[in-house]
């Protein structure tokens, strides 16, 4: 079935979040005990809300997307290129921009959206994102009445998976063990928080976010034992 997927029908996506606040205490009294709640399973007793709060940028009710990042292929006879580009900037801005591209040229129904753990992160994070904003969801990251197959989404981490839902595996674990240049030179997701906030790199948090996308197409490629992409067919737009 992967086998029969047009490339050229597929956006590849994958966005970066940072805590909608850079410290605890900028928080309302009301929405630190929500954090504190929300966040006490995973804290459990070592660690204060205050001190977890680094992580808020997981979840969409405390967190917010400074970037996401997309990539679709181009082909012209025997010549295959790559074109990735970025929506970075206000957030309300970025969701509507990325919201335009997905309704003006992602809007048929042979169009799939793909991203690694897209289902558990991703689709969900931006689909919630532009709720808060007031923002309408587009078709494609609308699930409310899709049966299963209907969903116009691919995961890569799902296809890894091969029905065994226990197992969870990175991009950067299964880059390395498909031969895939790592996209994780630089920073990883742990850091964006600190890259944003403390050094106010958005370009450096933009080419690590690009990188990603570019792993999650070339994942996708040798799932399909096709050749990976080489440096002279990615561009950047």
């Amino acid at each position: 079935m992967i086998h029969k997927l047009q490339l050229e029908n597929i956006l590849f996506l994958d966005i970066e979040t940072v805590p909608e606040h850079q410290k605890f205490e900028e928080l309302t009294k009301e929405k630190q005990e929500l954090f504190e709640a929300k966040t006490a399973y995973q804290r459990k007793e070592e660690f204060t809300a205050y001190e977890f709060y680094d992580r808020a940028g997981i979840w969409a009710e405390f967190g917010k997307i400074v970037c996401i990042s997309v990539g679709y292929f181009v082909f012209r006879g025997d010549i295959r290129n790559f074109r990735v580009t970025s929506f970075h900037g206000e957030e309300t801005q970025l969701l509507k921009a990325f919201k335009n591209l997905l309704e003006t040229h992602y809007n048929r129904p042979q169009h799939l959206l793909c991203a690694h753990n897209g289902k558990e992160f991703d689709f969900p994070y931006i689909a919630r994102r532009m709720i808060i904003n007031k923002i309408d969801i587009p078709f494609k990251l609308n699930l409310f009445g899709k049966k299963p197959w209907e969903v116009p989404h691919i995961d890569t981490l799902e296809l890894w998976k091969f029905g065994d839902y226990k197992h969870y595996t990175s991009l950067k674990l299964l880059t390395n063990i498909l031969g895939i240049p790592s996209p994780k030179d630089d920073i990883d997701g742990s850091q964006v928080a600190s890259v944003y906030y403390e050094e106010d790199n958005i370009d450096r948090i933009i080419e690590y976010c690009e990188k990603d996308t570019i792993a999650v197409a070339q994942i996708l490629l040798r799932l399909r034992n096709e050749d990976l992409l080489v440096d002279d067919e990615i561009k950047k737009v």
